[in-house]
């Protein structure tokens, strides 16, 4: 039998130190050090002093019978997905509590369950879930309406029993763990939830998953930084990283993809919130649009890119006096962005707004992390110092430089384009060559004004670069 070692481990980031500390070096968190005990082998080496098999070596052209994709016929999850659910893949999903984690895997898995697998046979969708009883899951599936659908439901804990149950027989063919928090590997005295139990019990997990070719989900919830809980490492071992995302204020609901080894990262798909569960949005540009009223200072419209989906969105300012010191509150979009900005418009274009508080919305909810972004801010600030609203049927995006110029940004053509389709006549883009300005219009009489500096685009709101 093992000797047993003690260790002490951050729960933060899952650094091991030899002694306890009251502050991480890793990391810097004060009081997440904590005492586990490992069990330590008695062979000399890793490998037990005994000789590994030998692997086979295989050349990349082929295809292996299990390697097809299940789609779920939830197309934004799919999408976000890479077009379906690979077989023996792993998925980590996490979000803020009652945000609607729950609520979706059992909408997946309830739609997964009435559709057939590469074999024909009906798919076999297992829910294990470590937080709530049966009973509370089928009061979900009730009021979702998917009281009869054909998910074997189960709750545990014990990463050893689940293990042993889907190993027997027929393996299924999408597994549900809700969540890998609350599971444990009884061989560790650790408590469920810290970095060992996590690391330990989604490895398990995960080896079962790719043996066996059966999808897996994982729940994981998230720090109060908005960072998945647990240790980085689970990050790396699974095969996606899916973030869902929203505010508890608005009914729409973001599924984000930050990585994503079988499809793009940073594609998103849109629900809606609703009684009946997470509805799916196919045109988000029209539903984050319906609130917006035209002709309103401080408001400008921004076509933008979210992974290889075109979004329109609306952006709001408010430039205010300021009482004492001035404040930068921003919600959607980086604050540090947003500072740079401003000095750019204090900077080289002598607009004071250094003295005054400055606060920036992006309506619906929805997070932004494009610098495309750039050129709208500038417009619904510009707009507000102004009094003069932006066009209503104008669309505007670019990137700004530190020393004012306007950047080009990728796939323009496809922000136009939507647009177009939701019914605006204009729009203010970067130019093709800098620091030329030039009005434009194609044959359905779409107009394009091009942006070369934010002097400029100044002037198109009746300020001028000498104020100050």
């Amino acid at each position: 039998m093992g000797k047993k070692s003690t260790r002490f481990v951050c729960q933060s980031c899952g650094a091991v130190f030899p002694r306890w500390a009251g502050r991480c070096e890793s990391c810097g968190e004060w009081n997440a050090i904590v005492e586990e005990e490992t069990a330590l082998s008695a062979a000399p080496n890793a490998t037990g002093g005994k000789g590994g098999r030998r692997i086979e070596f295989v050349g990349l052209q082929g295809r292996s019978e299990t390697s097809f994709r299940l789609k779920s016929g939830i197309q934004e999850l799919d999408r976000v997905c890479g077009g379906g659910l690979v077989s023996g893949s792993v998925l980590l999903i996490g979000g803020d509590p009652g945000i609607g984690k729950s609520t979706l895997l059992l909408q997946v898995t309830a739609a997964l369950s009435n559709i057939c697998n590469i074999k024909g046979e009906p798919v076999r969708c297992v829910y294990i879930s470590g937080e709530e009883s049966v009973d509370q899951v089928r009061l979900r599936a009730s009021r979702l309406g998917l009281e009869k659908s054909r998910v074997e439901l189960a709750t545990s804990m014990n990463v050893r029993d689940i293990v042993a149950t889907l190993d027997a027989g027929e393996s299924p063919d999408v597994v549900v763990i809700d969540s890998i928090q609350t599971m444990f590997v009884d061989t560790l005295d650790s408590s469920p939830g810290t970095v060992g139990q996590v690391r330990a019990s989604g490895n398990e997990l995960i080896r079962l998953a790719k043996r066996r070719g059966f999808v897996l989900f994982l729940v994981s919830h998230v720090t109060k930084e908005g960072t998945l809980a647990g240790p980085r490492v689970l990050e790396h071992m699974v095969d996606t990283v899916l973030y869902f995302e929203g505010d508890r204020g608005h009914h729409f609901r973001i599924l984000r993809s930050v990585k994503n080894r079988f499809g793009a990262t940073d594609e998103i798909g849109v629900f809606e919130m609703t009684q009946k569960g997470l509805g799916e949005v196919p045109n988000p540009s029209a539903l984050f649009l319906a609130e917006r009223r035209g002709n309103v200072t401080g408001s400008c419209v921004y076509a933008g890119i979210e992974g290889s989906r075109p979004m329109l969105v609306e952006i709001q300012a408010l430039v205010a006096p300021s009482g004492g010191t001035p404040r930068r509150a921003v919600v959607g979009w980086d604050s540090s962005r947003l500072s740079m900005i401003l000095a750019v418009l204090e900077t080289r274009c002598h607009l004071p707004v250094s003295a005054k508080d400055v606060y920036l919305n992006v309506a619906g909810g929805l997070r932004i992390t494009e610098p495309a972004a750039d050129l709208a801010v500038a417009s619904a600030l510009l707009s507000c110092i102004s009094g003069i609203p932006v066009p209503a049927e104008a669309v505007v995006f670019g990137e700004i430089g530190l020393s004012g110029e306007i950047r080009a940004v990728p796939q323009p053509d496809l922000r136009l384009k939507e647009a177009k389709k939701l019914g605006f006549a204009r729009a203010l883009i970067p130019p093709k060559r800098v620091n030329k300005k030039s009005v434009k219009e194609d044959d359905t009489g779409f107009k394009i004004n091009e942006i070369g500096h934010l002097k400029t685009l100044m002037d198109m709101f009746g300020l001028s670069d000498r104020q100050g």
